[in-house]
């Protein structure tokens, strides 16, 4: 019922943002007379932030169609390798004969589409094949495809892992990097290939911002899963798609739900953030007002969750802490990472971090204690919070460049 009334909600809204981009447009082209109005400037200010306050916003584009590599642009070209119902597995082709190692990044699928992990495929794609988890908004996933559960998301995990493991043996091998919440089903997955005895292993495993043990200095984020029963999750955001998308009647979790606690968790700072935009615009200052534009546009672009998924990850990671305690089970197996022992691990985690808070990623280390030590690193980035780990000046200039040479000290 919930997601039926923001549905018309935005019917309702959708004339209003219409109305403001238009009236925008008219105080800012330069072929209008009312552009030159002494308050132009202020005029559009108000419904430029009156326009994105009340529009939708779509999945974004990557916008990488090259890459640098050694000095010079390569084109780039973004094919599909794997298509699945809740998941497409992309490549980013560079025309070249040497592409480098094969690098597979785990995005996560946790509200924000994996265009939010841009810089690190930009920067990656300067030494690495790259390959990433682009997740399908569930509401577009007809429910003749059934549910997706946690122990779904291992197994779409293993089947990548053994699909690139097998084609990179030998000069190409695999590498892969979780980002956020897939750092849970990722060393899952890696644990039972182990357990497995199968060949297709990563060389190495970079995990970022992960909460492979909530128990350690838990954040908002945590004592709020922590703090309330699965029933009152499931009766309170759980919702079923409208009849207007694909996936109509599919049980999920609103993309618009999670977006709200997004901003909700830091309302202040997104307050002063428009309040800076609107007066960037009134300024003048373009440089300043398109970077608040390019990142709101992707913060604002949320999908759904199958809720299966949701519920699964809110009992077996922040309510029972199943990984940690060593009572994960896929599909009945138990998941044994002490079973990983050929991988190096390579953990990240950032001083700021108000979702992930700092040794809960690092736990990774205790969990794979049959690494020999020397193959393993961990980060602490200073001055830096759960995005600032991927994305960002510092992530570019000081955390990629560790990243690089982990993975070529190992390769």
């Amino acid at each position: 019922m919930l997601y039926a009334l923001h549905e018309l909600q935005k019917t309702f809204t959708a004339p209003l943002a219409a109305w403001a981009d238009a009236n925008n447009r008219l105080f800012t082209n330069p072929y209008s007379l009312l552009a030159y109005h002494p308050l132009s400037r202020t005029i559009a200010a108000s419904h430029e932030v009156l326009a994105r306050l009340t529009r939708s916003y779509d999945k974004p584009t990557w916008n990488i169609d090259h890459a640098v590599v050694k000095g010079e642009n390569v084109p780039v070209s973004i094919e599909p390798a794997v298509k699945k119902p809740f998941c497409v597995l992309q490549h980013f082709k560079k025309a070249t004969d040497e592409p480098g190692p094969k690098l597979l990044i785990f995005a996560p699928l946790s509200g924000h589409y994996a265009t939010l992990l841009r810089d690190t495929v930009r920067a990656a794609l300067q030494d690495f094949d790259v390959y990433i988890t682009d997740w399908v908004d569930a509401r577009m996933v007809p429910l003749a495809d059934g549910p997706f559960h946690l122990d779904d998301y291992v197994e779409y995990c293993m089947q990548f892992v053994r699909l690139l493991g097998t084609q990179a043996r030998g000069p190409g091998a695999l590498h892969v990097m979780s980002v956020c919440q897939p750092t849970v089903p990722v060393l899952a997955a890696v644990s039972l290939l182990a357990q497995a005895g199968e060949a297709a292993l990563p060389r190495t495993m970079v995990m970022m911002g992960g909460p492979i043990d909530p128990r350690r200095n838990p954040t908002v984020v945590n004592e709020f899963a922590m703090g309330r029963s699965h029933a009152w999750f499931e009766g309170k955001v759980i919702d079923r798609v409208p009849f207007n998308y694909p996936g109509y009647m599919r049980r999920v979790y609103p993309g618009f739900l999670q977006h709200l606690g997004f901003v909700a968790m830091n309302a202040d700072r997104h307050i002063d953030a428009h309040r800076k935009f609107f007066n960037h615009l009134v300024v003048g200052d373009g440089d300043s007002a398109a970077a608040h534009r390019r990142f709101y546009d992707e913060y604002n672009a949320v999908m759904d969750m199958p809720a299966e998924y949701y519920l699964d990850t809110i009992k077996t990671v922040f309510q029972e802490f199943a990984l940690p305690k060593g009572k994960m089970r896929v599909r009945g197996d138990p998941v044994q990472p002490a079973a990983i022992r050929s991988c190096a691990l390579f953990t990240i985690e950032g001083e700021l971090d108000d979702i992930s808070g700092n040794g809960q990623t690092e736990a990774a280390h205790i969990l794979c204690r049959s690494i020999p030590s020397e193959k393993r690193k961990h980060l602490l980035a200073r001055g830096v919070g759960h995005y600032g780990i991927f994305s960002g000046r510092k992530f570019r200039e000081h955390i990629y460049p560790q990243i690089r040479d982990f993975i070529r000290r190992w390769h």
